[in-house]
């Protein structure tokens, strides 16, 4: 929404001011203007010695505080954007540009700490590709989701004990809903844990592997009101199913 944003306030306000008024800024000036007509300057568009943008600012609330900046360094479209998304003085959001003007990366501090803790990826047509999370605030990315060529989640990994290593892997059906989640729970970066969900999301299986051997030995299934039906037991690890407990 913000790329949305940016590029139509930009064209707008370029196309009304230099071409429908006639208005064009001088070589290096800074031209203020008052984009809603309030009485209040809200865009100052600073432009080059041969009168090419280098960056516009803007006044989005009308505190008389900048909280965006769109950064051109002479190109037509920006390069760069610099957002303050809750209007407390400080930049919380950067936005990217490749140099067809299409948006290629968000970076944003959504607890407004001044720490970057997300970061979204877009392919060329402007979908999500995959975002990366720091979820505990130590600017070390402990989530990565990942987005097919729809813009929908596919898969995802996480970090859930902050080792550096994924142990928690989730897998996702056409329609987003999440059908399996794998767990790594001795740190071997192997999962060892399998959950399988119905179509509405409810738990409908856990498979284990109890002895880490890479096969599954106990096998826990699941009524659709997620209440456990009966378990199973391969306990001498053939790969088969040997005691059967009804509940």
């Amino acid at each position: 929404s913000g790329a949305i944003m940016i590029s139509f306030r930009v064209k707008f306000t370029l196309m009304i001011l230099y071409f429908l008024f006639g208005v064009c800024p001088s070589y290096g000036e800074v031209l203020q203007i008052d984009n809603n007509f309030d009485g209040k300057m809200d865009q100052w568009h600073h432009m080059s010695d041969d009168n090419k943008i280098i960056k516009i600012e803007y006044d989005n609330n009308g505190d008389g505080k900048i909280d965006q900046t769109d950064i051109y360094e002479k190109n037509k479209t920006p390069v760069r954007a610099e957002v303050d998304r809750n209007f407390d003085g400080n930049t919380d959001q950067f936005q990217y540009y490749r140099t067809d003007g299409s948006l290629e990366k968000i970076e944003k501090d959504t607890e407004f700490l001044g720490k970057i803790n997300r970061k979204e990826n877009f392919s060329i047509n402007g979908l999500l590709k995959n975002i990366e999370i720091d979820s505990d605030g130590d600017e070390k990315m402990d989530g990565w989701q990942n987005f097919n060529d729809q813009g929908k989640i596919t898969n995802a990994e996480y970090d859930t004990n902050r080792n550096g290593k994924v142990d928690r892997w989730e897998i996702f059906n056409s329609k987003e809903t999440l059908i399996t989640a794998q767990f790594d729970t001795d740190n071997n970066s192997k999962p060892d844990q399998f959950q399988h969900f119905y179509p509405s999301g409810k738990l409908k299986k856990v498979e284990f592997d109890t002895n880490l051997n890479g096969q599954i030995d106990r096998w826990e299934f699941y009524n659709e009101d997620e209440k456990l039906d009966r378990v199973e037991w391969d306990r001498n690890h053939d790969g088969k199913p040997d005691m059967i407990k009804h509940k």
